[in-house]
Formats: C-alpha cells, structure tokens, sequence
C-alpha cells in the first residue's frame, strides 16, 4: 500500500451539442409518418420537436420569410397576405390590420405606430392544430409547414395542453425588423 494520492481524473468539457434536430423538416419523412400515426399524435410529436429546436430566425420578416411564400399569395377579404403586410408598414388603415391578419391565422401581438420610425410589428402565427393556415398549406401540398415556419421564425411559443385546453402554438414573426 503507498501513501501517494492519485492524481484527480481530467475533466472533459463537452462541446455545446447546438440546435437538436428537427425530422420534420423533411417531407418525406413527414409523410412516411403521417401514415402509420394518427392526426393528433403526429402534430403532438411535431410541435415537441419544434419546440426542442427553437426558433431557426432564418427570416424574420414575414414579407420574406420563404416559408410564408404560399400563404402571402392567398386572397382572403379581398386582400393578399403581401398587401396587408405593405399596408401595415406603410401605417395605412390601422384599424383593419387585425381582422384581416386573423383570416390568415396572424395575432398582431404588439406595433409600433409612430409615423417616424419603422412599424416594427410582432405577429403570431398560429401553428397549432386548428390553425386558419393550415388549409392554405394543405392545398400548395406543405403537409410539414409548422416546421418550415419555426425555422424562419424569430421566436416559437408553445403553451402545454392542459385536460380542458389544447396545446397552442405560434411562430414569432417580426415586421421591418432591425438588423
């Protein structure tokens, strides 16, 4: 037996693991999904995995973001998505802006309304299961859109169901954006 002390073990420092992945952003694999799991139990697995991702803040602005592309090119209450965002930059008719974002599934969660500076709206996507959107993305053939926006986003919320409420969820957008 030896009275020496072993030296203490080297401590390994693991690299940040970064964002996790996300199989849903692949089509195939969402549609192989689709068809061995039941609706509920996909969009539950779907928003889990949105939610462990985060945000990918790929593009913000929702005038840009390539994901939004199908639903800017819809017409609902005479208007496209496109317009209604021009005319929310623009600052003309502020008193429209939220029922017309609601046909799309938007919430205009906060704006600035200064006639000097840049609008500077927050929108909420709504990306839960009954979403306005999802029939615009169903009919272009996007089954796994949820996805798509969250990885355009600048935020993703999510509000766990509860036994009376469903999960809701929302992608983040934001208009004029700074760099």
């Amino acid at each position: 037996m030896t009275n020496k002390k072993q030296a203490p073990a080297k401590k390994t420092f693991d690299a940040p693991a970064g964002r996790p992945e996300n199989p849903f952003l692949d089509t195939g694999f969402y549609s192989r999904m689709r068809d061995y799991t039941e609706r509920d139990a996909a969009f539950s697995k779907e928003l889990k995995a949105i939610s462990e991702r985060g945000a990918g803040k790929d593009g913000t602005d929702p005038r840009y973001a390539p994901s939004l592309a199908v639903l800017r090119a819809v017409v609902k209450k005479g208007l496209s998505l496109e317009d209604i965002l021009g005319r929310i930059v623009a600052g003309a008719e502020s008193g429209s802006w939220e029922s017309w974002l609601a046909a799309y599934g938007f919430e205009l969660r906060g704006v600035n309304y200064s006639k000097t500076e840049p609008r500077n709206a927050r929108l909420a996507l709504d990306i839960s299961l009954g979403s306005k959107a999802t029939a615009a993305f169903a009919n272009a053939g996007i089954p796994n859109w949820r996805s798509l926006a969250s990885e355009d986003c600048a935020q993703v919320q999510v509000e766990k169901p509860t036994e009376k409420t469903p999960a809701k969820a929302w992608a983040i957008f934001m208009l004029d954006a700074p760099d």
